[in-house]
């Protein structure tokens, strides 16, 4: 019995984490408590379960969606499929989604799925299946569609799974125009959009960046402004996690450790990331890599190797007081949803760190979806009706600028300076244009006032203003 409770409680904590860090972050705020409380509640919960062929039976799979604010139209969030998905995890991760469009000024509430399974255990066909019926599932409560409730991929899915539900929804209603915008992280032959696949951790590699170039913030960590020489181990090999560890080498830093279910690696000179990649492609794991001078078999141990930052991009509950007095980082930021207890924040922040937190760090993946869903209701590709004539326009100042000075560009300047913009160029800008505002947004706020005590408690405070503004503006009806 006292087994079961145990399992309880930890399976019922993450919204209530939500929840607290939420009314922390309320005391700095002006609102009435009625006001909040619509603010900090999911909307709607939607838990159903539905059959599926197996073999020569039938398996029942559990599945939720859950909408939180509808503060903005549609709501937006990931479809999660685990077998360690439940009900508080998707209400705790669709609150977080409205808090972090708020915080990147992206106007969708949020929202979020899952779906109970371990895809390792089923077939192609089956997982089609899932998809599909889940789906159909949403379509006949009015829980999918591009202005009521936008999916996107999650931990277990990915494109292949949006395609999937992309092509039900638009099955199931036939001759609606923006049918594809129903859902985002779409492959590009289906109307995704370049640059969604790496948004998330190209996200946090520029969070990252925006932390450690504020010299003030730095000088109090006892480290040089800038992520050049910056050392940095990895929690997750997994999309967030690759990326995140690609652009921050690209930006400068070096990738000391990697950290995987299966065990973890370290090596203070550096890892080379796309040799790690391409060593657990092979051969299944990241234990084993040739250029790792140590190894450990439990994982938990590769987090608490020195280090200048710490990014864990797999799951929450990964930072916890059993380990947080470990970690050597200076700067925690958080690629993952939730993977920083409250408690084990207290204690980081109490012995001079600085946690970028999980709302702002890793909505570049939302902000990327946002552009997705704009291109799907615009029905045309970013640059694609302006960039001959950017390039025209650029030609005609290039030849003007060496008729008047009697000097000729290379080639080369000449095609840099030229050249129009991609649809992945834009989308790139675009993201990094967010990521770049809504960090010192909130440093602003969290220098206004030093009771806020942490990033955190400064994203949600600049959140919660925000979405309050909106309810005040909808009024209620009747």
């Amino acid at each position: 019995m006292a087994t079961n409770i145990l399992v309880a409680d930890q399976e019922t904590h993450f919204f209530g984490d939500v929840c607290k860090n939420f009314d922390h972050a309320a005391q700095f705020t002006k609102h009435d408590a009625g006001l909040l409380d619509q603010i900090k509640s999911c909307n709607s919960v939607y838990r159903f379960r539905f059959p599926i062929r197996r073999g020569n039976g039938f398996e029942v799979i559990d599945a939720w969606r859950v909408e939180h604010s509808h503060h903005q139209s549609p709501t937006k969030g990931g479809i999660r499929y685990s077998e360690m998905v439940n009900e508080d995890e998707v209400m705790a991760l669709a609150a977080l989604m409205t808090y972090k469009c708020a915080i990147v000024n992206v106007p969708f509430g949020g929202a979020k799925g899952g779906i109970k399974i371990n895809p390792k255990n089923y077939t192609v066909s089956e997982l089609e299946n899932i998809t599909r019926r889940y789906t159909v599932e949403l379509i006949k409560k009015n829980f999918i569609g591009p202005s009521i409730d936008v999916p996107a991929p999650d931990y277990g899915s990915g494109e292949r799974e949006m395609s999937w539900i992309a092509d039900t929804y638009a099955t199931m209603n036939p001759g609606q125009l923006d049918a594809m915008g129903a859902v985002t992280g779409k492959p590009i032959a289906l109307h995704g959009i370049a640059g969604r696949r790496e948004a998330t951790g190209r996200g946090v590699a520029i969070a990252t960046r925006e932390c450690v170039s504020v010299g003030e913030d730095m000088q109090k960590l006892g480290l040089l402004p800038g992520l050049s020489g910056k050392r940095v181990i990895v929690q997750g090999l997994g999309n967030v996690g690759y990326y995140s560890a690609k652009f921050l080498s690209e930006l400068g830093a070096i990738i000391v450790g990697l950290c995987e279910f299966e065990g973890a690696i370290y090596n203070e000179n550096g890892l080379d990331i796309e040799a790690v990649f391409q060593h657990r492609k092979a051969t299944g794991s990241i234990l084993g890599y040739a250029g790792a001078t140590q190894e450990f078999s439990n994982t938990m141990e590769g987090l608490e190797q020195p280090c200048d930052i710490l990014v864990p991009a797999a799951l929450e509950n990964q930072i916890t007081v059993d380990n947080i007095r470990n970690i050597q980082a200076k700067i925690i930021v958080e690629g993952a949803n939730g993977p920083t207890s409250p408690e084990a924040e207290e204690i980081f922040y109490a012995n001079g760190g600085i946690i970028v937190p999980d709302m702002y760090a890793n909505a570049g993946g939302v902000t990327v979806s946002y552009f997705e869903w704009l291109k799907n209701l615009s029905h045309v590709a970013f640059g694609r009706m302006n960039r001959r004539f950017e390039e025209n326009s650029n030609l005609n100042l290039v030849n003007m600028v060496e008729g008047i000075t009697g000097v000729a560009l290379t080639p080369m300047q000449r095609s840099t300076i030229i050249k129009g913009a991609s649809e992945l160029e834009l989308v790139n800008s675009g993201l990094e244009d967010t990521m770049i505002r809504s960090y010192h947004e909130i440093r602003e706020i969290y220098k206004s006032n030093p009771a806020i005590g942490t990033l955190r408690n400064a994203a949600m405070v600049g959140a919660i203003n925000k979405i309050a503004v909106s309810y005040q503006n909808l009024g209620i009806w009747p």
